[in-house]
């Protein structure tokens, strides 16, 4: 409606200003007798018609202003058009982050069933295998024997297979995410990159209330951390890793958000690259999935870093 009065303002001014300007014309040529000349200039050229010319004028400013009045119609009716198309691309793009969220937690309730599946069947298995092999090695009296040699070769590859199947789980579903919390996984996922990547430094701060998150919300978190980290891993060659994550108030929207930061001292690359890959394409789906804003800042030599804004929703007790 604001929008609205300051356009009808606007014509009132310009439709002022035309009144004003008109009768300020009709007393100067009251003044000057602005007709009399005309008509003593033309009368010596009467052979050419040009008595007529303020007719020929004023019918030409009727025609003006029909064809404007039919451009305003046509405006006017391309604006309601335009309109409506706005309308459903709006709900076009609503439906699209409500599929992309369905399709988010989709996909996390089937990585959980999967990490559950995993750690209650394959692992028992696998610890019931190394029981029968320990059995197996034990019973051979010390003894070197061909027996005690695979005994002992299944107890090394049932001890690798647990660490693998570990590790597994620990990608599929964050641990410690239903039981303490986003600040506590992601904790747990940092330390062990600090144990893979010794030689980069990372740190990490949090502030604010962010344990009250909805699932959807903290588990983009986790895996926007868990994917830069690989990132680094992978590309950067950094030596020091920032990451921030806080809740704060959205500018002068009444509006929480949960922003995280992460920075690299890297060798950074240009964002347009056909080479960025599929994970910043990732990083930023799941980010506007959630209705937020997903931001990189990168160039060669000055590091790499991202920053993703999410509206809280937070749970309710």
């Amino acid at each position: 409606m604001g929008s609205v009065g300051i356009r009808f303002t606007g014509a009132g001014r310009d439709l002022a200003s035309i009144l004003i300007a008109t009768l300020a014309f009709a007393i100067l040529s009251a003044h000057f007798e602005l007709c009399e000349t005309v008509l003593a200039w033309t009368r010596p050229h009467e052979r050419f018609q040009l008595d007529e010319l303020p007719g020929i004028l004023l019918f030409l400013a009727l025609g003006l202003s029909w064809h404007a009045w039919r451009r305003v119609r046509e405006v006017r009716a391309e604006l309601r058009h335009r309109h409506v198309i706005e309308a459903q691309l709006r709900e076009a793009l609503h439906q699209n982050r409500l599929l992309a969220q369905a399709g988010v937690r989709a996909q996390e309730h089937e990585r959980r069933v999967l990490a559950r599946e995993l750690h209650d069947e394959l692992g028992q298995y696998v610890n019931a295998i190394k029981i029968d092999a320990v059995c197996l090695r034990n019973g051979s009296d010390g003894r070197a024997s061909p027996v005690r040699d695979i005994a002992l070769s299944i107890i090394r590859m049932t001890d690798h297979l647990q660490v693998v199947v570990r590790d597994i789980v620990q990608r599929l579903r964050p641990p410690g995410l239903d039981e303490l919390g986003l600040s506590a996984a992601m904790e747990d996922c940092i330390e062990g990159w600090r144990r893979r990547l010794p030689a980069v430094e990372i740190r990490m701060e949090v502030s604010g209330d962010l344990a009250r998150l909805d699932e959807s919300t903290s588990i983009t978190l986790y895996r926007l951390v868990q994917e830069g980290l690989t990132n680094v891993a992978r590309h950067a060659c950094a030596s020091r890793v920032h990451i921030l994550m806080q809740q704060r108030m959205a500018g002068t929207v009444d509006q929480p958000e949960v922003v995280l930061t992460m920075r690299d001292d890297g060798r950074g690359s240009k964002t347009s690259a056909p080479h960025a890959g599929l994970g910043l394409v990732g990083m930023r789906e799941r980010v506007e999935a959630l209705a937020g804003r997903f931001d990189v800042t990168s160039a060669p030599g000055a590091g790499f870093g991202f920053t993703a804004r999410l509206p809280v929703v937070q749970l309710t007790a």
